[in-house]
């Protein structure tokens, strides 16, 4: 076996010991093996799988006497805890999406340079399927935009009669005018969704007829932009976009879903506004969700949105 293909299947603190050109200390996780649900193929929707973490991250070495303090070091805490916020923020359908989130979380500490992120799924057959990356600091921070807050933006959820209003421009005029981001959200038209019978398959079907409406009222109002991620909603956020939102991605992907169907909207939308970590939570035709969020309702009757 080449030399070359022996470090191709060597631990990432072998590949990163020969393909160093600096004077770097490393630090390295071998075999952390979590379970998660992860992957594109139905098939590996609703079962947990064995995924199996290595990393190495290069620092530069220390300067002066370390004087055995821990907060003077990169912490290995700091890696398990990179990839558990990752696994936490939300369902993932790629490897490689897990390992480059996990790689730029890891290079936001001040001490990494370099790191090597290697995954292998452990579960698909009887050997290991695997993505490894490597991403570099290249001697500047990370994007520190793409890391900054998001805002907090109202949320709005229109219910079908308040869709049907004649205040509805007003509202929408009103809304958008104010100097948060604005979140629209609708429900299911009345018109029934089918009946499949399959808890799954309707949660879906549930899920697209929401999807339909908000597509309906985009159609209606050129400045609406149907949103299905949280990387567009956070991008429309940021750059004056108005949004509606299409529940089915963020919420099929999330890693701890609604309790509540599409067919309750209003309460899924309240699971959505803590998601978003919204300002407020105005309800225009419906009954007001309970949230953690500031909530309020009003009824289609009041024409003027305070």
């Amino acid at each position: 076996m080449s030399d070359d293909i022996r470090l191709a299947f060597a631990h990432p603190s072998e590949r990163a010991a020969a393909s160093s050109n600096g004077p770097f200390d490393r630090i390295s996780l071998r075999d952390y093996v979590v379970e998660v649900e992860i992957g594109a193929f139905q098939q590996e929707r609703g079962h947990l799988q064995r995924i199996c973490f290595n990393v190495v991250v290069e620092v530069l070495p220390l300067t002066g006497p370390i004087d055995d303090d821990v907060d003077r070091i990169l912490s290995y805490d700091r890696v398990t805890e990179a990839i558990g916020t990752e696994l936490g923020a939300e369902r993932i359908n790629l490897l490689e999406t897990l390992a480059a989130r996990v790689a730029e979380r890891i290079l936001l500490e001040p001490q990494a340079e370099r790191v090597f992120v290697r995954i292998e799924k452990l579960d698909r057959g009887p050997y290991a399927l695997g993505v490894e990356i490597v991403r570099a600091r290249d001697g500047h921070a990370p994007d520190a935009q793409a890391h900054a807050a998001t805002p907090h933006p109202r949320v709005i959820y229109l219910s079908n009669a308040a869709l049907a209003a004649p205040a509805l421009t007003d509202w929408l005029d009103h809304a958008i005018a104010m100097p948060e981001p604005l979140i629209v959200c609708t429900g299911p038209a009345d018109t029934p969704a089918p009946q499949s019978g399959h808890a799954l398959a309707q949660r879906r079907i549930d899920l697209l007829a929401v999807e339909q409406n908000a597509w309906m009222l985009a159609a209606r109002d050129q400045r609406l932009i149907v949103v299905e991620t949280r990387t567009e909603l956070d991008w429309a956020m940021k750059n004056g976009q108005t949004c509606i939102w299409a529940p089915s991605k963020i919420v099929l992907a999330a890693v701890d879903g609604p309790s509540a169907t599409a067919r309750d909207a209003v309460a899924m939308v309240g699971w959505f506004a803590e998601q978003i970590e919204a300002a407020e939570l105005l309800v225009i035709g419906e009954d007001a969700p309970a949230t953690t969020v500031l909530v309020r309702a009003m009824p289609v009757t009041d024409t003027t949105l305070k």
